[in-house]
């Protein structure tokens, strides 16, 4: 994560923020997003019977997928000097574009779409985030991600 003054923050809107590292979404992370979820159908966790779908094989859960957002920011978002906490805020648009498959590898692209002072120590930052898939034209997902940071006041 790249640190900054809050002062900066408005300079960098429209600018790419980061690129995380590429991570591999394996057979097991699925299944264990399946076990804490309840989500088991068969598509995601059976590897038989995924193989005679039209994808050939098994696939991440959109949820999975969007919740390694948290995991893909680590190392390409901003945080504001003196932030003593984040807090995702929700996102005001997501579309998932294309599965990603069990074994494929995955990033996250993370563009500052806007970035505003509520109050005193109080800033929300808004992400255009695209959730790219190694070897594919298209991406998994795309979103509106916010994310609010609690910092003190100078």
């Amino acid at each position: 994560m790249r640190s900054i003054q809050p002062e900066q923050a408005k300079a960098l809107i429209g600018q790419e923020i980061g690129i995380s590292d590429w991570m591999v979404v394996d057979q097991k992370r699925i299944n264990q997003f399946a076990d804490c979820t309840g989500d088991h159908q068969f598509i995601h966790v059976d590897e038989e019977a995924a193989s005679r779908t039209p994808f050939g094989g098994t696939l991440a859960h959109g949820f999975l997928t969007l919740s390694l957002l948290s995991k893909l920011a680590q190392g390409a978002s901003l945080t504001l000097e003196g932030a003593k906490m984040g807090i995702n805020y929700g996102f005001d648009r997501l579309r998932f574009i294309h599965p990603v498959m069990a074994g494929a590898a995955i990033r996250g692209r993370f563009v500052l779409a806007d970035f505003a002072r509520r109050k005193p120590g109080e800033y929300l930052l808004t992400y255009d985030v695209t959730v790219d898939i190694k070897g594919n034209d298209k991406p998994a997902l795309i979103a509106r991600w916010l994310a609010l940071q609690i910092a003190e006041e100078k």
